[in-house]
């Protein structure tokens, strides 16, 4: 699905996805992905109980620079294990989870807001 968003200076977009991948800010993305406001990284977990707190390693780095953590679960939403919620939330991070569509969705309008959000996004 194209989302035809306007890429705010120096900020990542997610302007498509589906089939497997995404594209941010211009770029194609095979697979999972971990989508901060100026880096795109690979994430290993294809579905959301592949979820697992090396998972969140990249994540809880960056915990400082964040408000706010989406996360995708693939083609419907799922609910995150307490103890994973429990970390992210101990780090400082309020956490949503809802189906990859509505968290690209969501993560470009907060990101055009300026706010300091990231989005782990499973790809459908």
């Amino acid at each position: 699905m194209d989302l035809n968003f306007q890429v705010p200076r120096g900020r990542r977009v997610v302007e498509a996805y589906g089939e497997g991948g995404f594209r941010i800010s211009g770029e194609a993305v095979s697979g999972s992905v971990l989508v901060f406001p100026t880096e795109v990284l690979a994430w290993a977990p294809a579905t959301l109980s592949a979820v697992d707190p090396d998972a969140l390693a990249p994540i809880l780095a960056r915990a400082a620079d964040l408000d706010l953590l989406l996360i995708g679960c693939g083609p419907r939403m799922e609910g995150l294990a307490p103890m994973l919620r429990q970390s992210l939330r101990a780090a400082g991070l309020g956490v949503e989870t809802m189906d990859t569509g509505a968290a690209c969705r969501t993560y470009n309008v907060l990101i055009q807001e300026d706010r300091r959000v990231a989005a782990a996004l499973i790809a459908v």
